[in-house]
Parts: C-alpha cells; structure tokens; sequence
C-alpha cells in the first residue's frame, strides 16, 4: 500500500504542476503592461488613434529635435496643397549656417532642393536646414513657427507651444507625449516621409564650393533592428534628456510610440521595444473596408442607369485585441433607392462596425459614378422594355 507521506506528496507535485501550469498560460494570454523606465511614455495605435499605454503623457517637457515631426509635417502640407515644391531651389542664409546643434554643415549662399534639405532633417536631424526649410516656406523662421502652432492647434495638441523648428533648448518651447504622437499620426499619412526615415546613410553634394560631401547617418538605431520600424524621430540635449519618437508597421497595423526625458540613448530605444512589443502582441488590426471598395450596387430612380456602384469613402481598420477579431459584425446604413440626378461622391449611407453590440467604427458610403437624370423619351423607351426604335 502506498503510504500517507507518499500520497501527499505526490498531492503536492500534482498542485505544483498546476499552479506552474496556470502561471504559464496567463504569462501568455495576459500581456503584462511593460515595464517602462523613461519618465513620460504614451503607445497608440496610428489607425484610430486609440491609447493603448500611457505614462505621464499630459506632462509638459521639452522636446528636443522630436519638435522636427512637425516641422516636417508643415513642409509636406505646403508641398501637399501646391505652395512649394520639392525641386525648389533653396537658398542657405547666414542664420541657418549660424544655428548651432546638430547641422549638417551648410553654407551661406549655397543652394540646396527643398527634398534634400527635408531629408537633411529626416536623417541627419539637421537644425541648419530646419532653419532653411522654415525660413523658405514661412518667409521667415518666426513665420514658420506661427504655422507649427497653428497646425498643433489645429490638431488638439493643447500643451504644446513651439518657439523654433529644430528643438534647441528653451524654457518656452514645450510639448507632451501625447501630442507628439498626434502629430506623429499625421506625418506617417505621407508616404515621402518614409523615403527618407528608412535610409541609413547618404551623402550630401555641397553646391557652394569645392569640399567634401557630407555624409547624413541616420540617428535612429532601431532602423533595420526592429521588425517594421520605418520611423520616426530621435531628440537629445541637457534638459530634454533622451527622446524618440518611433513608428513600426506590421500587417495592418502601424502603431506609434513616444518616450521622453530617457537617462540613456540606450534607455530610449529599449523602452520604444518594450512598448511596441506590448502593442504587437497583445492587438491586431482588421480592416473593415478599403476605400473605393465596392460595397453594394443600389437601384437609381428615372436616371440613365438602372444603378450605381456603392463605394467605402475611405478606408476602415477597427483595432481589436488578438483572438477577438472574429466578433467583429458589419452592416449597411443605405436607403432602398436613389433618384436622378445622382453626383459622384454623393453620401447615400455608412458602414457600420459592431462588436458585442457595440458601435466601434463607421465609414461614409458614397456613389461610384454620376448619373444623369432621364428624360421623358428615355424613360418612355425604358418603359416599353426596348422593343421599339426610333
């Protein structure tokens, strides 16, 4: 017969196994929030927008060259909406070659493209040409930083105040992790940015005078070391401490991170893997509908067509935690008919996203074409199902 002391023992390693068991799987399923040593922190998704960690995200610190997103961000609008163009020709002035920092060693009167001055910026983190790019779109660097408030405005960032465009120290210049993830979220909308975030080395050909060109290496050391990572923007000096800035894609979801005031340039970029590790693993992201999609065709009313292609306005990805996307329902909002004339680009309805009966996403529908409305003769023809011509 087995004994007392044996069966309990053996109770006990059975518990044991068990409690190891559950420790195991909840490990895995629990997605523990990361332990994150920067002293502000924020991870979003860059779909949505939604907050998926934050740490002292509101506080006001300075931003060092992190401040370049949004001079970035305010030279592809200008680009965007046809005031500048990236072939323009840039002159270098006395101030940009005076400002101080990182520089990539320009001279006055030379001349640079606009793009390579941005990708001066992209990589390198040049505050010479920040200088160059805001006094060339601005008209002058103080113009060129009323329009970086007026667009951090524009963009909810309430407790940001920027006083340049290349973020040198000073007690007046200021921002928070979450509104540079805002404006984060913006700049990755421009697939140029990219082009030049994703470049490790370049050279600059200087156009003034006989010297060397200048090589560009990028300061962020994740480029090529992370999986996805494609951006965004690194920062440093005395009393901002070590800040990124940093976006990675993977699938359909791109998310955005931002940790500030790190004591170590090492300290910032293993932060910026803690969190994007957090982000990846524990969410995906679904999407709904693609724009220009062809969602449904709906029947038109005494117009020249009998109906009109249905399309998703824009795209629709819904952020859901992994192992839930299945629950995700859709429905059409669209009346049973339109009438003539319809214009292309109509609204007719929207698509709806559902999850546990919950509204969690939605996306105008619009009509594909235009369609003229029909004239008595059309409509007679149509009437007599054509079986007689004219």
């Amino acid at each position: 017969m087995i004994s007392l002391a044996l069966k309990n023992r053996w109770r006990k390693i059975a518990l044991l196994s068990l409690i190891f068991f559950i420790s195991v799987n909840f490990t895995v399923y629990a997605q523990p929030l990361p332990e994150i040593k920067s002293p502000s922190a924020i991870l979003i998704d860059a779909g949505t927008g939604t907050v998926l960690y934050e740490k002292n995200a509101h506080e006001k610190l300075e931003p060092a060259s992190i401040t370049k997103i949004m001079t970035l961000l305010v030279a592809l609008e200008a680009i965007e909406q046809g005031k500048v163009k990236l072939t323009d020709k840039v002159k270098i002035s006395e101030r940009a070659w005076k400002t101080g920092g990182s520089q990539v060693f320009l001279g006055p009167g030379e001349e640079q493209t606009l793009e390579t001055l941005l990708k001066c910026i992209t990589i390198a983190s040049a505050n010479d040409a920040s200088v160059a790019v805001a006094e060339y779109i601005g008209g002058s660097v103080e113009g060129f930083v009323k329009m970086m408030n007026d667009k951090a405005k524009a963009l909810g960032m309430n407790n940001t105040n920027f006083t340049n465009p290349h973020g040198l120290s000073d007690p007046n210049h200021y921002t928070t992790a979450y509104d540079i993830a805002l404006m984060s979220r913006e700049l990755v909308k421009y697939p140029k940015f990219f082009e030049w975030s994703t470049v490790w080395i370049d050279y600059l050909e200087h156009t003034d005078k006989e010297r060397e060109a200048t090589m560009l290496a990028n300061t962020n050391k994740l480029l090529g070391k992370y999986e996805g990572l494609d951006g965004l923007k690194t920062g440093f000096h005395a009393k901002a401490g070590y800040c990124f800035a940093g976006s990675a894609k993977r699938g359909d979801l791109r998310l955005i991170s931002v940790v500030l005031n790190s004591p170590s340039s090492a300290e910032r970029f293993e932060d910026t893997k803690k969190l994007l590790d957090y982000g990846f693993g524990r969410y995906s992201s679904v999407q709904v509908a693609k724009k220009n999609s062809v969602l449904k065709r709906l029947p038109v009313e005494k117009g020249v067509k009998k109906e009109v292609d249905v399309v998703a306005s824009d795209d629709l990805s819904i952020l859901v935690e992994k192992g839930k996307e299945g629950a995700i329902k859709t429905r059409l909002e669209l009346p049973d008919k339109i009438y003539a004339p319809v214009v292309r680009g109509q609204k007719v309805g929207k698509l709806i996203a559902e999850q546990d009966g919950k509204i969690i996403g939605e996306v105008e529908l619009t009509v594909s074409e235009e369609i003229d409305k029909a004239g008595l003769f059309y409509i007679f023809r149509r009437l007599l199902g054509g079986w007689f011509y004219f």
